[in-house]
């Protein structure tokens, strides 16, 4: 049976005025929240068809997002994974490694969450921790680093091999957006848990990051594993964006479905609710 795509309809951000830069180039002006809305509603259920195929035909999904503090991961991964459920669309996000990870082979730690048949595992920050933060903070030495870079197409050769489909993607953010984001944490109560020490001291590393980017791009942007890159000073169209080229990687059908009708609930009979003095909370709003 031939695979049909998802419907062009629901899966494409409706298209905005666009305004001419200083530099020649066109920007579109941002979406509107009913637009977003109903461009996001659309995806999230291609989404859920996905995660029907994906289970049905035993699939093995593996996504890498990667990317400056301040692009965007957190926020889209919770756009794709808001809908769908937590047992298919599996987030894998590892704290600072143990002693013991350390021991390990580096890649040992992130191998044990890679998808079983029937999984999307999507990585928050992955293995190229060592060609980024590691590198960049000193955690690694550049040896360690160039090593990893050498090593590292051969292990995602054997991921694809064993039939895992890898999908990797760098959220790109500039300089500026990066500032008036991570300055906005600052005074927010909802997001002071998100500007760390470290985040300080990544910030004013831009151009070692970015070398270090370009050397991670260089040795590991292969044909079997491609990097694809999101700009993501807009949010928003970053998410729609990643989610709609995501649906475009992994060939998948709608499933037939039964129709679903409830079924006649029981009569009390001889029940009473009971004169029991529950504890409601306040109904503040």
């Amino acid at each position: 049976m031939k695979s049909k795509p998802p419907k062009t309809p629901t899966k494409k951000a409706p298209v905005e005025i666009e305004k001419a830069q200083p530099d020649g180039t066109q920007t579109p002006e941002k979406l509107k929240p009913k637009q977003y809305d109903a461009a996001l509603a659309g995806l999230h259920a291609e989404l859920v068809k996905l995660q029907q195929w994906v289970v049905h035909r035993g699939l093995k999904v593996c996504i890498v997002f990667e990317g400056r503090d301040g692009a965007g991961k957190g926020g889209t991964i919770k756009a794709i994974t808001e809908r769908v459920s937590p047992r298919v669309f599996r987030v894998v996000a590892l704290p600072a490694p143990t002693d013991r990870e350390k021991s390990q082979m580096y890649v040992q730690r992130y191998m044990a969450h890679f998808p079983a048949a029937g999984e999307v595992v999507i990585f928050d920050r992955s293995w190229y921790n060592r060609a980024g933060v590691e590198r960049v903070m000193g955690f690694c030495t550049d040896d360690q680093a160039e090593r990893f870079l050498t090593l590292v197409p051969a292990v995602e050769q054997a991921m694809v091999d064993s039939g895992i489909i890898l999908l990797k993607y760098w959220l790109e953010v500039t300089p500026e957006e990066q500032t008036r984001r991570l300055s906005a944490r600052i005074e927010d109560g909802r997001k002071v848990w998100k500007l760390t020490p470290m985040d300080l001291k990544s910030y004013s590393r831009w151009y070692d990051y970015s070398r270090a980017r370009d050397a991670m791009f260089a040795a590991t942007d292969t044909a079997f594993a491609p990097w694809y890159v999101a700009r993501s000073d807009d949010k928003k169209r970053a998410r729609l964006n990643i989610i709609t080229h995501l649906l475009d990687q992994i060939p998948y059908e709608e499933l037939p479905r039964d129709r679903v009708e409830l079924p006649q609930r029981q009569k009390p009979h001889d029940y009473r609710e009971p004169d029991y003095p529950f504890k409601f909370i306040a109904e503040t709003y």
